[in-house]
């Protein structure tokens, strides 16, 4: 399994020993009765990293599902669903801090889930374009741009036209992006966050908005 990087590690690649079982869980005595609590049958996967390098935490999970296991294949894909929780948490994270959320005053429950639903596209794109980028950076930037975007975007930035016949790179756009939103790109600053990025593709949004404006204007 690819364990990804963060501030206190860098990535590695981890070999798993993976052991499951059918257990069953008693319910407490002093509820039981009471409540007429019953046993739960669960499933018991234990999930444990095999020789891991001594300056890490290695992993090691307790997982418990009621999904039924009925090969070694089953347990694989429970193990690699819970490996989602970080990148879901991740995307629950952009929506919360980069997109703001949690700090819109709407009135009524409609609205609100109106502006979750847009957002939460938003929230999508932004985390798409951040992992895309560190994945494949010197990937075309027209994966996620379209040309129009792109040229505008290095426009602002550079403050004339792009003088290359191929696009530029994904790396290059999320950094302008970034540079769009705030972000100064020292020395030691790091990759920029989903607030600069959210920022940034505002700014370019209301950049890319006010050119269709002013094309259409012309053409008219």
């Amino acid at each position: 399994m690819e364990v990804k990087r963060n501030p206190t590690r860098p990535s590695r690649i981890a070999t798993l020993e993976i052991r499951y079982q059918t257990v069953t869980i008693q319910p407490p005595q002093n509820r039981a009765k009471k409540e007429q609590l019953t046993p739960i049958t669960l499933q018991a996967i234990l999930v444990a990293e095999v020789d891991p390098p001594t300056e890490v935490e290695p992993i090691s999970w307790l997982l418990l599902t009621t999904l039924e296991i009925t090969s070694l294949e089953d347990v694989k894909t429970y193990v690699q669903w819970y490996c989602y929780r970080w990148l879901i948490e991740r995307y629950h994270y952009v929506l919360k801090s980069g997109c703001g959320i949690e700090k819109l005053q709407l009135e009524t429950a409609q609205r609100l889930e109106m502006a979750l639903a847009t957002y939460s596209i938003v929230a999508w794109r932004l985390l798409w374009l951040t992992y895309l980028a560190r994945c494949s950076p010197d990937a075309s930037c027209e994966q996620v741009l379209e040309t129009h975007e792109w040229q505008i975007l290095y426009a602002t930035i550079h403050h004339q036209l792009y003088p290359h016949t191929s696009p530029p790179t994904l790396a290059e756009v999320v950094n302008w992006i970034a540079r769009l939103g705030g972000f100064l790109g020292r020395k030691g600053d790091g990759s920029p966050g989903v607030k600069v990025l959210w920022r940034g593709l505002s700014r370019l949004h209301d950049l890319v908005q006010g050119w269709l404006i002013c094309q259409s204007l012309v053409v008219n």
